[in-house]
C-alpha cells in the first residue's frame, strides 16, 4: 500500500502542477494583453498629452517672471498704502483734536461771556433800572398829584364855562 498511496500522491501533486502550469499561462496571456493596451494607452499619451504638458510648462515658464514682478508691485503698493493710509490716520486725529480744543476753547469763551452778560446785567439792574424804578414811581406819583390837583381846577372851569362834554363833540 505503500505504494499505492505514493502514486496517488505523485498523480495529486502532478495534477497541482498541471493546474498551477495552466494557470501561470492564463495569468501570462492576460499580462500579456494588459501589456498591449498599456502601451497602446502610453502611446496616445506620448502623442495627445505630452505636447500640452510641455506647453502649459514652456507658458508657465515664460509667465513666472511676470507673476513675480506683479506679486512685487502688489506688495510695494500695499506697503505705500499702508503707510498713507498711517499718515491720513495721523492728520485726521491731529485735525480732530485741534478740533475739540477749539471747541473746548468756543464753549469757555461763551461760558465768560455769558457770565460777564449776567454780571453786568445784574450790576446795569441794582444801579440803574432799580433807582430809576423809584424815581419813575416818585415821578409817577408827583404827576397823579398834580394830576388830580390841577384836574380839579379844570373840571369846575369845564362844568362852570362849558355846558357841553368834549364826549358829545365826536359825532
Amino acid at each position: 500500500m505503500d505504494n499505492n498511496n505514493l502514486l496517488y500522491i505523485l498523480i495529486v501533486i502532478a495534477t497541482s502542477f498541471a493546474i498551477q502550469a495552466g494557470i501561470m499561462v492564463a495569468l501570462f496571456l492576460a499580462v500579456r494583453k494588459s501589456s498591449a493596451r498599456m502601451e497602446t494607452l502610453a502611446t496616445e499619451v506620448k502623442t495627445k498629452a505630452i505636447p500640452t504638458i510641455e506647453a502649459a510648462n514652456a507658458f508657465l515658464t515664460e509667465l513666472r517672471p511676470k507673476v513675480d514682478v506683479i506679486v512685487e508691485n502688489v506688495t510695494n503698493t500695499t506697503g505705500m498704502v499702508r503707510s498713507q493710509i498711517q499718515r491720513l490716520d495721523a492728520t485726521v486725529s491731529d485735525v480732530v483734536d485741534r478740533t475739540r480744543l477749539q471747541v473746548i476753547r468756543a464753549d469757555e469763551l461763551l461760558s465768560r461771556t455769558l457770565d460777564k452778560v449776567e454780571h453786568t446785567t445784574e450790576i446795569v439792574q441794582h444801579t440803574v433800572v432799580s433807582p430809576i424804578r423809584q424815581v419813575s414811581g416818585l415821578v409817577q406819583g408827583v404827576t397823579a398829584g398834580m394830576q388830580y390837583f390841577f384836574g380839579r381846577r379844570q373840571n369846575r372851569r369845564a362844568r362852570e364855562g362849558m355846558g357841553v362834554p368834549q364826549d358829545e363833540l365826536f359825532i
